[in-house]
């Protein structure tokens, strides 16, 4: 029985571990997609973790803090937009300075607003609500995966076939691609590609400030400069690892969720937590290593 409940705690676990993950890789699919590869995940989602925070202390409401830290990740999403389409501001560059402005004003904010050097700790901060199911929470395993989780870990799973829909089946989907693709082919229709990936960045910080909220109100009910652990960039190498395609991007966050959950019960069993820490991101590397190379092979036999 304890080596079922181990295994039930680590399953539930990857899969809290996931969404956050799961989110912003869903937003950096679709912005990738429209022809911007968004370096910023990670600073939208510092925003949202921290306004996320207060508007759920403040206000007592877990769907209002939902909605201010989408809106704050969405203004963030589409001032780095508007540097790369209408200035012809490099993305890379656009992307880090987003992730090192951000984090120092944060740092300000904390200083200045609450007096605190990196952590910020709230009264009455209305946390996510866990969704039981009954009969389905006491089957090993299959309870872990389908029970116990808040209504942000389910939108982010359903992202996964609406992405996927949207991205094969729409008007709005195809016009993306070919904004990303073939931008001359929309200017044709008497479109604008640099409004349709604004809007996809936006789309893409929207996601990553529900990331954020998540860690904040969902995983620790804290703030901390360092919440994301640079799981914008996790979510980065993830829809690179599912090549544009939802499906396989869910999987390469699942597996990071998975590593993070297993690094977490490793520190409680008296591993060093410097490093066990490296697990999760360790392993992403190899990932996209043994990726790689096996897409090299793969162009090798074709030639």
């Amino acid at each position: 029985m304890a080596g079922a409940e181990m295994i039930d705690n680590v399953v539930h676990a990857a899969i809290v571990m996931t969404t956050p993950v799961l989110l912003a890789a869903i937003g950096g699919l679709v912005n990738r997609v429209g022809g911007i590869v968004n370096i910023g995940l990670d600073s939208m989602m510092l925003a949202g973790a921290l306004l996320g925070l207060i508007i759920a202390s403040s206000t007592g409401s877990w769907g209002a803090a939902l909605v201010m830290a989408a809106l704050a990740g969405g203004v963030l999403g589409l001032l780095m937009s508007l540097a790369i389409t209408r200035l012809d501001a490099n993305e890379i560059i656009v992307g880090l300075g987003f992730n090192i402005a951000v984090a120092g004003l944060v740092r300000f904010f904390l200083k200045s607003a609450y007096g605190s050097s990196g952590t910020l700790n709230l009264p009455d901060v209305a946390r996510l609500p866990r969704i039981d199911i009954p009969v389905l929470a006491d089957i090993p395993i299959l309870g872990a995966v389908l029970s116990g989780h808040d209504p942000v870990t389910w939108a982010a799973w359903l992202m996964v076939p609406l992405t996927a829909w949207f991205l094969a089946r729409t008007r709005a989907g195809l016009r993306l691609r070919a904004a990303g693709a073939a931008p001359q082919a929309v200017r044709a229709l008497g479109l604008s590609p640099l409004a349709i990936r604004d809007a996809s960045t936006v789309f893409a910080g929207l996601m990553a400030g529900l990331a954020g909220v998540y860690l904040s109100i969902g995983v620790v009910g804290i703030f901390n400069e360092g919440i994301t652990a640079g799981r914008g960039f996790i979510a980065l190498a993830a829809f690179y690892f599912g090549r544009n395609r939802p499906w396989q991007t869910a999987l390469g966050a699942l597996l990071f969720g998975f590593f993070d959950a297993f690094q977490i019960r490793l520190q409680g069993r008296g591993v060093p937590a410097e490093l066990v820490q490296i697990l999760p991101y360790a392993m992403v590397i190899v990932v996209l290593t043994l990726m790689a190379l096996a897409m090299r092979r793969a162009r090798a036999r074709r030639a």
